[in-house]
Formats: C-alpha cells, sequence, structure tokens
C-alpha cells in the first residue's frame, strides 16, 4: 500500500468516525430532548386532567343544588392516568406537589362517595355537598399552585396580586358564579391566604375613618397595640371672671334684713320697729367722708299700704 493510499484511508476513518460520534452525540440529544418534552406534556396532562376532573365535579354540584341531579348513577367516579403513569417513574418535577394532587384525587373521590350515599337516601345531601364543595375549592387552589408556581407549597409561593388569580381563573375557566350563592374566585383567593401565601393587596383592617382617627405618638411605647398616644391630662378648668359682672349687677341700696352689721346704724339695732312701720332705709354713704355717719330718715308707712321701698336719692322723684 503506497503512501498517499494510506493517508486516503486513514482520513476516511476518521471522517466516518467523526460523522459517527456526531450521529451518536444527536441521538442522545434527541432522546433526551423527547424525553423532556414527553414529561412537560405529562405534567400539563396532569393540569389537563384535574382541571377536566374539577369541572365535571362543579357542575355536579350545581345540578345538585339546582335540582337537576337526582340520581347517583349521574356521579362519574374520579379518574386520573396521566398522574398514575407519572409517579410510576422518576421524573425531574415536583415530587411534593404530585403527591398533593393525590390526595386532593382520594378527598374528591370520597366526597363523591358520600354524595352517591346521600342521593341514594342514605345520608343528608345538603351536608355532603357542603364538604365536596370545600373539597373543590382546595384542588382549584392546588390546581393555580402546580400551574403558576410550579408546584410549591402556599407559603412558599411568591407574592402574587389577587387579580391574577381571578384572571387565571377566568382563563381556565371556572366561573365565579357557578355555584349559587357562592363566589367561587373570592373563596380560592382566601383560601390561599388562609393557607400562607402572600396576597397582595392586603385585605382592610379599618374603615377610612378608623384609620385618619387613629393617633400615634413617635415617643409612645413601640410595643404598645397600634403604637396608641397615651391620653393627654386634662386641665383643671380656671375659675371664670362671670362672677364679677353679675356681683356688680347687684344694687347698691339692699334691704335692711340683708344688710350687714357694720353698716347698720347703732340707733336701730336698739330701737324696736312696730310691724306697721316700715324699717329704716339708709342713704349711700359717700366714699369721699368715711368719717362721718350716715343719716337715717325714718318713714311711717300704713299697715294696710303695700311695703314698698323708696329710694332716699337726692333729687329722685316720688
Amino acid at each position: 500500500m503506497s503512501n498517499s493510499t494510506f493517508e486516503t484511508f486513514i482520513v476516511s476513518g476518521l471522517l466516518v468516525l467523526i460523522a459517527a460520534v456526531a450521529f451518536l452525540s444527536w441521538s442522545a440529544w434527541r432522546r433526551v430532548d423527547r424525553e423532556r418534552d414527553m414529561e412537560q406534556l405529562a405534567l400539563a396532562g396532569v393540569s389537563y386532567e384535574l382541571r377536566h376532573n374539577l369541572q365535571r365535579m362543579l357542575t355536579e354540584l350545581a345540578g345538585i343544588a339546582n335540582g337537576t341531579l337526582r340520581s347517583d348513577i349521574e356521579i362519574i367516579p374520579v379518574v386520573h392516568p396521566q398522574l398514575d403513569a407519572l409517579l410510576s417513574r422518576p421524573n425531574e418535577a415536583d415530587r411534593k406537589g404530585l403527591t398533593l394532587i393525590r390526595g386532593n384525587y382520594n378527598e374528591l373521590s370520597a366526597h363523591k362517595s358520600s354524595l352517591r350515599a346521600a342521593l341514594s337516601g342514605a345520608g343528608d345531601i345538603g351536608a355532603s355537598a357542603n364538604i365536596a364543595v370545600d373539597a373543590v375549592i382546595g384542588s382549584i387552589a392546588t390546581l393555580y399552585l402546580w400551574e403558576e408556581h410550579a408546584g410549591r407549597a402556599p407559603d412558599e409561593a411568591r407574592s402574587t396580586r389577587s387579580w391574577d388569580i381571578r384572571d387565571w381563573m377566568k382563563k381556565t375557566p371556572f366561573h365565579a358564579h357557578l355555584l349559587p350563592g357562592l363566589h367561587l374566585r373570592d373563596q380560592v383567593v382566601e383560601y390561599l391566604r388562609a393557607s400562607g401565601m402572600t396576597l397582595t393587596p392586603k385585605p382592610l383592617t379599618h374603615t377610612a375613618h378608623e384609620f385618619y382617627a387613629m393617633q400615634y405618638d413617635r415617643k409612645a411605647d413601640p410595643n404598645a397595640p397600634f403604637w396608641k398616644r397615651k391620653p393627654k391630662p386634662t386641665a383643671k378648668p380656671e375659675e371664670s371672671d362671670t362672677a364679677e359682672p353679675a356681683a356688680e349687677a347687684v344694687p347698691e341700696t339692699t334691704p335692711p334684713e340683708t344688710m350687714p352689721p357694720e353698716q347698720t346704724p347703732p340707733e336701730l339695732e336698739q330701737t324696736p320697729v312696730p310691724e306697721s312701720t316700715a324699717m329704716p332705709e339708709t342713704a349711700p354713704s359717700d366714699s369721699s367722708a368715711p368719717n362721718e355717719s350716715a343719716e337715717v330718715e325714718t318713714v311711717e308707712i300704713a299697715a294696710d299700704a303695700p311695703n314698698t321701698v323708696k329710694s332716699q336719692t337726692p333729687g329722685s322723684v316720688h
């Protein structure tokens, strides 16, 4: 074999080897890619399967509430072949989410059995239907977490707006008024919030009047409820000056019965006064001559005359 032929053989062999390695690599990548696609389709099938079972059960519950469903044979058992196939082999999906879905299936199957027994006359249909509605609401919340949060637990899911959950239920579709007397979307949102999922906006805890009426004090105890401001000490009411004008409004001329003892002349204290005569009146003393004694004028009044007090002010007309 010549050198040129040997070189041709070596180059051809290397090319075939490279092509074989490339084909094997492409085949392995294609197999892995197909398995990943099949796994995603299987996970999507689990979602579709759960959604279909929930819609069927909601229709049955609505028929029981409306009175259109009266026979136990109209309640179809729950089947989940997609979930069983996915759980039968290892996969990269969240096994906790799959286990939770399997638990929801078991709960739905038990409630359907109780509904069939109640429809056949062996139990209370109202109580069985109410418990089944609660199970359906929890299953819808599980389906939402599976599709939108990769099957995470409610307390591990990211913060989400409550309207995103409502929009997802509109696309699913889960009608809000599918069950009479129950707003389905609100119930799912409240179930997720009660389970520990962070939903915004948070529900209002105070009315607008209560919120703006609350008073806060930065110097108050931060451990106090709502950091409530401590009540301010009430100041004692100051004495008003309204009593002085009232005292000034009293006339200076007072009857002898109410005259203070220091202003009563000594003559009146010793001389008895008959009933038929009026008590003497004293003229107002002049402030300019405090040492002079006040002159007293006695006026006799008939017994049958009315007891009137006449002013002795100089210059007055009687």
